[in-house]
Order: C-alpha cells, then sequence, then structure tokens
C-alpha cells in the first residue's frame, strides 16, 4: 500500500509528566537556651582551742556546687507537593474515525492502531501507524479481515498478533492474524479454538499469548481461554475457568501468572480467578469490594493490582487495590468523576493515569492514582471529551490517546 501523510491538525499527544508544581517548605524551630546555673555556699567553721599559753584558731571552708544544663532542640518539617500536569503537543490527525478498535506501541516507538468500526456496526480492516518524531499517521497495509471487539498484543519478535472479534457486532470471528512492522504487511496465522469478541489477552513470561473469556454473539457467554504459541503458530487450550464473563479486566502479575476479574456475567461480576502460567489450570481467589464490568486493571510498582472504575448499577468512581500476597482487596479511594471504558497508563513514576471514559456523558477529564500515597488527583483535560478509545505509552514517556466516540454515534478521527 501507498503510505499517505496527513496535513497536522489541532489534535494533539498527551505528555504525563510529573512536575514540583507546587512546593512548600516549613521550618519550625524550637529553641531552649542552655543555661549553666551555679550555687555556691561558703559555709566556715571556726574552732578555737585555749591553752594556758597558746590559741589556737583553725577554720574549715565547705564549698558546694550545684550545675543544671538544658539543651537545645531545633525540629524542622518540610513538606514537598509532586502533581502530574498534562503537557499537550500537537499531532495529525488520524486517517480514519473509529472506536472498539486496539492500539500497541511497537519495538520501534511507532503506535499501530488497527480496525474498530466507523458507523457502530461495519467493521474496518484498516490500520495506521503514529511516528511520534513526525506527529504524523500515515495508513499501512490492511488486515485480512474486517474486526472490532478484537485483541492485539505484541509478540516477542516484535510482530503483532490480532485475534477474534466481530465484523458486525452479532457473530464472532476465530481468525488470527500477524503484522510485520518492518514490511507493513498482514499474514494470517492459526485459528483460535473458539470463536470470541469482548475478550482479553496478555502477553506471558514465555512470549505466549493468553486469550481469555469473551462471548460468540453476546448471547452464548464463554468460560474458555486459550494460549497462542508464536513458534508454532497454534492455539492451545487451559484448563477451564470458573465463570463465564465478558467485558472482564486481565493482567500478567509479576510472577507470571495472569489474574482475571470482574466483568459480567448474568450480573456484574466480583469474582477473581487466577491463571498460573506453570501448570495451564486456573483457581479461584479473593473477590473484590465491589461488582463491576468495563473497568481497568493495572500493575503497581509493589507488583499489586489497581482496579479502576466501570460500570456496576452506575458508573463508579471506586478503585481497590488487589495484594498478591494475601489474596485480599482493599479500596483505593475515590476518583473525582465516575467513570467506565476509560483507559489507564503506568506514568514512568510508578503512578497511574486515568483518562476519558463514561459517566452520563462522554468525560474529557483525567486523574491521576499516586501508588505511594493512595490518593486522587485530577491532572487536566483533554482536547475532546471521549470513551471507548485507546492509549498506549511512548518511549519517551507519554501517551497517546486515539480515536473512540463523544456519544456513542460519532466516532473520532483525533489522537492526543
Amino acid at each position: 500500500p501507498t503510505a499517505t501523510t496527513t496535513t497536522p491538525t489541532t489534535t494533539t499527544e498527551i505528555t504525563a509528566t510529573s512536575t514540583i508544581a507546587a512546593t512548600t517548605t516549613t521550618t519550625t524551630t524550637t529553641t531552649t537556651t542552655t543555661t549553666t546555673e551555679t550555687t555556691t555556699t561558703t559555709m566556715t567553721t571556726t574552732t578555737t582551742t585555749t591553752t594556758a599559753t597558746t590559741e589556737t584558731t583553725t577554720t574549715t571552708t565547705t564549698t558546694e556546687t550545684t550545675t543544671t544544663t538544658t539543651t537545645t532542640t531545633t525540629t524542622t518539617t518540610t513538606t514537598t507537593t509532586t502533581t502530574t500536569v498534562l503537557v499537550c503537543i500537537p499531532t495529525g490527525s488520524m486517517t480514519a474515525a473509529r472506536k472498539y478498535h486496539t492500539q500497541v506501541t511497537l519495538t520501534n516507538g511507532n503506535v499501530l492502531v488497527a480496525g474498530g468500526t466507523t458507523d457502530g456496526s461495519t467493521a474496518l480492516n484498516s490500520a495506521e501507524v503514529y511516528d511520534p518524531s513526525s506527529g504524523l499517521w500515515t495508513p499501512t497495509g490492511t488486515m485480512s479481515n474486517a474486526r472490532y471487539f478484537h485483541i492485539a498484543s505484541i509478540l516477542p519478535n516484535g510482530n503483532v498478533l490480532v485475534a477474534g472479534g466481530t465484523t458486525d457486532g452479532s457473530s464472532a470471528l476465530s481468525s488470527a492474524e500477524v503484522y510485520d512492522p518492518s514490511s507493513g504487511v498482514w499474514t494470517s496465522t492459526g485459528a483460535m479454538g473458539f470463536s470470541r469478541f469482548y475478550h482479553t489477552a496478555s502477553k506471558l513470561t514465555n512470549g505466549n499469548v493468553l486469550v481469555a473469556l469473551g462471548t460468540t454473539d453476546f448471547s452464548i457467554l464463554l468460560s474458555s481461554a486459550e494460549v497462542y504459541d508464536p513458534s508454532s503458530q497454534l492455539w492451545t487450550t487451559t484448563g477451564p475457568m470458573s465463570a463465564v464473563r465478558q467485558y472482564h479486566a486481565q493482567v500478567t502479575l509479576g510472577n507470571g501468572n495472569v489474574l482475571v476479574v470482574g466483568g459480567y456475567g448474568a450480573t456484574q461480576l466480583r469474582t477473581a480467578e487466577v491463571y498460573n502460567s506453570s501448570t495451564g489450570f486456573w483457581a479461584i481467589t479473593g473477590n473484590m469490594i465491589t461488582a463491576r464490568q468495563s473497568h481497568t486493571a493495572s500493575i503497581l510498582t509493589n507488583g499489586n493490582v489497581l482496579v479502576v472504575g466501570g460500570l456496576g448499577s452506575t458508573a463508579l468512581d471506586s478503585a481497590e487495590v488487589y495484594n498478591t500476597s494475601t489474596a485480599l482487596w482493599t479500596t483505593a479511594g475515590t476518583m473525582s468523576s465516575a467513570r467506565q471504558s476509560h483507559t489507564a497508563s503506568i506514568l514512568t513514576n510508578g503512578n497511574v493515569l486515568v483518562v476519558g471514559g463514561l459517566h452520563s456523558t462522554a468525560l474529557s477529564s483525567a486523574e491521576v492514582y499516586d501508588s505511594f500515597t493512595g490518593l486522587w488527583t485530577t491532572a487536566g483535560t483533554m482536547s475532546s471529551a471521549r470513551y471507548y478509545h485507546t492509549a498506549s505509552i511512548l518511549t519517551s514517556g507519554s501517551i497517546v490517546v486515539a480515536a473512540g466516540t463523544t456519544d456513542g454515534s460519532i466516532q473520532l478521527s483525533s489522537a492526543e
């Protein structure tokens, strides 16, 4: 395909940086003067001895000294406040408006966006690449199958696996294909054992890709999972999962296992389970505090998992943390805005940036979770309110947020 470049517009790329935006230093000094007090008492005793010829006088003097010393104590208290601010840099417009697409950062630092839908029902087979050095989006090779609600994952060789999804929003795909960034060409690979969309994917420590759950047609939900081996290009079914679910979240833990949490079965779910990458089996783990779907899950620097927002009976502003050592959940503060269908990205300082999403309307707001204090702070707004968007981290630490929708019917071609 012939690559074309687009003219830069007013869309923007978000650079999330940690800045000492407000530093307050308070020094409190308490000084007690050192005092040395000396009390001297002199006692004189006179003894007179008289004999016939001699009178002798003896005088004895006793001195008593008492010294009292008090030390000086100085206390200095310094308070430093660090906030995360968003700096916007103009980029070019995307080649197509889309939602329900995928987005990954390639090993060369560029960003690949693939598939999705413009009208909300008809799938796209197009893909495009963002170059951070030029700020422009250019079309790349088209997929063999148009698809949305699919997954995308980076393979060990730098290629990108895309699997599943739907062409029309009613029937699922089992097909998979691989994108080669060096040639811009897509090649079909082994098909999954199950057709599925609304599934999730995680890269395992051995380079394989675990795909879990989803639905075949909205009415039939899946409890299955399977693993793609890039070397053989084949899929292997894992042990059975404990529950059917879609709209869930999935993340690879520091020990190489995989946590799947929440989602929707017959209703919103609190349950969670862990995939053991050594045995290939799943085990139930602790339940969340709040049932939720359409949420995010992020690995913190200490290895625990932060789950944010989502949908219960309404959009949620709550967050909670899964302790990987105890398998227990604890509350993690409250966001300023309830939101679902948002994105969450790990910043270079270990904090988590949450962007956009849906409450009663699309949100443009962003906020940051401080992984050390457990507190949330607002972090500015995007130029466009959006949900069903995607986000990925560049090698510079900047975060690119792309496409999505403002109201479910109007899809965006902007990125920031």
